[in-house]
Formats: structure tokens, C-alpha cells, sequence
């Protein structure tokens, strides 16, 4: 049980890690990527549990 938990909070951890990296890229690399600024907003500013 105390293993599935760790691991939970893992993943939010890298979650919020992806999402900060996210609004790093420039816009032609989003662009790359097939999303726009607002989505990866949209997306960056996602609680870290979801």
C-alpha cells in the first residue's frame, strides 16, 4: 500500500514537472507538437493530481 502511494505522488511530481516544461517550449515547438500557447496554458495550469 505505502508503495502504490509513493508511486502516486511520483507521478504528480513528474506531471507538474511535463506541464512546467511545457510552457518552456517556444512557439514553434508547440507548433511542432501540434498544440497552441493557450492550450498548453490550459493545460499548465492543471492541478498536479489530474
Amino acid at each position: 500500500m505505502l508503495s502504490w502511494i509513493l508511486r502516486r505522488i511520483e507521478d504528480a511530481f513528474e506531471r507538474r514537472r511535463q506541464r512546467r516544461d511545457l510552457l518552456a517550449l517556444s512557439d514553434d515547438q508547440l507548433k511542432d507538437i501540434g498544440i497552441s500557447r493557450s492550450m498548453a496554458h490550459r493545460e499548465a495550469s492543471r492541478p498536479f493530481w489530474k
